[in-house]
């Protein structure tokens, strides 16, 4: 097929006459490659303009456009599993104008989203889920007397999971469709027994064997033998995954070419004729028409703002600028380091190794670096099985993907008090990812487990040191950082750890807070709100607290501020509801104190995606908005006091 051309095109004369799907099964089949390219060319200068996720998209594109001319959407259910590949699914359902605000606040997100269309008919963003819920989806059908297809379109990376094998034994008779978009690829390289499964099978297909054979055809006549191993290559092919999956009850079929829309076609108008589950083994190609995300499907995957006729190009940076690091790139750098003094320690991720700064490691410690794949269950347990003789595991995982290991945190690690050390990456808000990635929980749901040890570091520095501190604690402990850069502390090379269950003092007012109220106001901040908390405190007159531990909490810096103002604002970047501002309430509690208290952090819903700076101002995480609410605050309060009075 043509590729993708490298300058953007200002007319797309097959894609704009589609406005839903009923448009796109009204093209005859002869124009679908066209509109294949017109697809793929719109999504790369999209994604180009916006950011996004671009190599996982480029790969399913004739894939997408076929699910919609076989299937009668969305009465029949398409359900995409992550769903970052559903931004061709997005265009031909009517929103390829709004593809310009992507990820945007305000514009459509990069996963599907119920409200958002009636053609998304499942939201995700976490892998693994598609199948199961096609499954109950079938079951509502056949409940409601309802003649439908139910679709689950899963990656090979997805599939490793458990949850993934949960579902396909529960499939019983149930008229699924599964259709496995294998790119051999994940977001990392995709690992473990079944990925590696897949790779040979498709080593010996049979088409890619013949196409060798017909380009050598001119130089020899094949003998009989290498006809027959040709023959036996092919028949492997098709009787092995058939025999794995037919044994959870599907119908097996396939590897055909993803890429082939009238194969495609034809072999989905076939299976959804059939009854009971169906299994479609579709093989495609990440970053499919555009060389260089072909090349490099990783950088690819979700890359910012480019210039496809050049391709990603890293910012230049003036030789007087000071370099900026990321908190992951702290973590990997302090991983190393540890590694080298500490003989005992190993680093886990479950497939995110460039996500959670894993690159470094897994090249200088190849024996003592671990991907479990998509499986944040295992891995979570995997390490609880390394501490348990004696190692000193480092899981290194996003906050919203530790929640799929909860029940293991818990009953395979804290209950046995052994010393795992989370490192978890992207608390707070994300950004354009939206609800499905903010780390907005972690520290409610984590500072109510026995045993564990929750530090939040306020700069770079602080969160080196946290991790030594917590990889020599000798029960669990978790480092919970925000995504991107710090304030730009200087960073020590020393592996310091620091006195557990310690705050300090950044800020000490002298007097009253800078209102027409005269209250001595007291700001206990967590993490990344130290710095808007300072910013606050100086423009309020106010102390302020670097808390830095959430459990256990620092009940004699709580008391001393208790017991020197007359107010407490606690401010975190984490919801309210069972947060760090809640533990400082039980302290105060337990300690007999009592005195006004303004809780501030994530509202009571989830945030949707934008710019985090925007979100963080919406929230009134800001200096400003941490200034606004405590004024407004102090006055409420003494309104009410002086009504109370007054009566």
């Amino acid at each position: 097929m043509a590729t993708v051309s490298k300058s953007p095109s200002n007319s797309y004369p097959l894609l704009e006459t589609i406005g839903d799907p009923k448009d796109l099964r009204k093209l005859d089949r002869r124009d679908l490659w066209q509109l294949s390219n017109e697809l793929r060319e719109f999504i790369l200068h999209s994604v180009s303009t916006t950011g996004g996720h671009l190599s996982s998209n480029l790969g399913t594109i004739e894939l997408t456009i076929a699910l919609h001319y076989v299937f009668n959407t969305p009465d029949d259910r398409l359900v995409w599993d992550v769903g970052h590949q559903t931004y061709g699914h997005k265009i031909l359902t009517g929103r390829r104008a709004a593809m310009s605000k992507l990820r945007q606040k305000g514009g459509i997100a990069g996963f599907p989203r119920r409200e958002e269309s009636a053609y998304d008919t499942f939201g995700t963003a976490h892998s693994s889920t598609s199948i199961s819920a096609a499954i109950g989806m079938a079951v509502a059908a056949r409940a409601a007397g309802k003649k439908r297809h139910a679709i689950a379109i899963i990656g090979d990376g997805a599939i490793t999971a458990g949850m993934a094998f949960e579902a396909m034994n529960n499939v019983g008779k149930e008229n699924v469709i599964v259709i496995l978009n294998d790119n051999d690829m994940s977001i990392s390289e995709s690992i473990g027994a079944l990925n590696n499964y897949f790779a040979k099978l498709m080593s010996g297909r049979f088409y890619a064997a013949t196409k060798k054979t017909a380009e050598k055809a001119l130089q020899y006549t094949p003998t009989f033998k290498e006809i027959a191993k040709k023959l036996e290559e092919h028949a492997k092919g098709m009787i092995i995954p058939s025999t794995m999956f037919e044994e959870f009850g599907f119908n097996y079929t396939g590897p055909i070419d993803g890429h082939n829309i009238d194969v495609l076609i034809d072999t989905l108008n076939n299976v959804k004729q059939l009854e009971g589950p169906q299994f479609l083994h579709v093989v495609t190609r990440k970053g499919q028409g555009y060389k260089l995300a072909e090349d490099d499907p990783i950088n690819y995957h979700g890359p910012p703002k480019f210039d496809p006729t050049i391709g990603i190009v890293k910012p230049a940076v003036s030789a007087d600028a000071k370099p900026k690091i990321t908190y992951t790139q702290i973590f990997g750098d302090w991983l190393c380091d540890m590694a080298r003094v500490e003989p005992k320690l190993f680093g886990i991720t479950p497939a995110m190794r460039e996500g959670s700064g894993l690159v470094k490691f897994s090249q200088e410690f190849p024996t003592r670096y671990f991907d479990t794949a998509i499986a944040e269950q295992h891995a979570v347990t995997f390490a609880a099985g390394l501490a348990a003789e004696g190692m000193r595991p480092v899981l290194a995982i996003y906050s919203t993907f530790l929640q799929r290991g909860y029940d293991q945190l818990i009953h395979d690690v804290a209950l046995q008090n052994l010393p795992v050390m989370f490192a978890l990456d992207r608390g707070g808000l994300v950004g354009a990812d939206g609800p499905t990635h903010h780390g907005a929980f972690d520290l409610s749901y984590l500072r109510c487990i026995p045993n564990m040890v929750v530090m939040a570091p306020a700069n770079e520095n602080e969160c080196r040191q946290m991790l030594t501190t917590g990889v020599r604690l000798n029960q669990p402990s978790a480092i919970r950082y925000p995504r991107g850069n710090g304030p730009g502390v200087t960073i020590e090379t020393e592996l310091t750890t620091l006195p557990v269950g310690k705050g300090v003092i950044v800020r000490e007012a002298k007097g009253y807070a800078t209102t027409a109220h005269k209250r001595r106001v007291a700001i206990l901040a967590f993490g990344s709100m130290v710095k808007p908390a300072l910013d606050a405190g100086d423009a309020l007159n106010a102390s302020v607290a670097n808390m830095r531990f959430v459990k256990p909490i620092d009940d004699a810096l709580v008391f001393k501020l208790a017991t020197t103002h007359d107010v407490i604002v606690t401010v975190e970047e984490n919801v309210i509801m069972g947060g760090a501002g809640s533990a400082v309430s039980e302290s105060l509690s337990a300690q007999n104190l009592t005195l006004p208290i303004l809780h501030l952090g994530l509202p009571d819903h989830f945030v949707e995606h934008g710019d985090p700076s925007i979100l963080l101002a919406d929230c009134g995480l800001t200096r400003e908005g941490i200034v606004a609410s405590i004024q407004k605050w102090l006055s409420d309060t003494a309104d009410a006091v002086a009504s109370r009075a007054a009566s």
